[in-house]
């Protein structure tokens, strides 16, 4: 019997996701941290929530978690999602979710926002909007969507449904509220809210279709093109209008 479960855990046949759980990582709990803070900063009174130190704690404990989590765990780039034969199937979805989603986000910022009394003229003043065109296209624009997604999908999403799994709750309750959780986290960061105000709802959907190609595919180059692209186009048409 053990030699057979030897053979199991080798076989190069087993899914992916197979691997994953007979292959326990640790301190999948540091994801916890972010999500909490950021619960509790909505309860910290206004002249707080403005402190650059507050609205950054959350994704500081992100990354710093991140760094320790990887110190602790082996095969991180497959946890993660970015083992490099992974990059074509990643610029392939990623493209597709960016250009859909780029579309759709600007058509609801430019028209249906407006439409129902809300305020799109702060876009003009926001950091991206400040820094010059030719830094954040492309590059910036990459940078972020890499940081971005490399917490929120890669290592919060991704210990979120470590953590379901271990729970006992079957795959697909387990990828519902990983995805779920990651999403409202992105979409509510104190930062996001900070500078998107009444648009920070876009990043709901955003992140749960995101979240749900990287559970797909296990493939975080995913989210980070759909990201990049979705932004270039949102970013470059609304320079345009506003």
């Amino acid at each position: 019997m053990k030699s057979a479960s030897l053979t199991r855990h080798a076989s190069p046949a087993a899914p992916h996701d197979q691997v994953i759980s007979e292959d326990p990582e640790r301190l999948a709990s540091l994801a916890l941290p972010p999500l909490v803070v950021t619960g509790l900063y909505y309860a910290l009174p206004t002249r707080l929530q403005s402190q650059p130190a507050i609205l950054f704690l959350p994704q500081t404990l992100a990354y710093l978690g991140l760094a320790v989590w990887t110190l602790r765990n082996g095969e991180t780039a497959r946890r993660l999602g970015l083992r490099l034969d992974q990059l074509v199937q990643g610029l392939r979805w990623g493209v597709l979710a960016g250009l859909i989603l780029g579309v759709v986000n600007v058509s609801v910022i430019l028209w249906l926002v407006p439409r129902l009394g809300g305020d799109i003229s702060f876009l003009r003043e926001t950091p991206h909007a400040q820094l010059p065109t030719a830094l954040m296209l492309p590059w910036l624009i990459l940078l972020i969507a890499v940081a971005v997604e490399l917490n929120f999908r890669g290592f919060l999403l991704g210990r979120l449904l470590a953590l379901c799994a271990r729970a006992g709750a079957g795959p697909a309750l387990a990828a519902t509220s990983a995805i779920a959780g990651s999403a409202l986290a992105f979409a509510f960061d104190p930062f996001m809210v900070a500078t998107f105000r009444n648009l920070h709802w876009i990043a709901v959907w955003d992140g749960m279709i995101w979240g749900a190609i990287w559970v797909r595919f296990r493939n975080l180059y995913a989210p980070i093109v759909a990201h990049s692209v979705e932004v270039m186009i949102m970013y470059s048409i609304l320079k345009l209008v506003l």
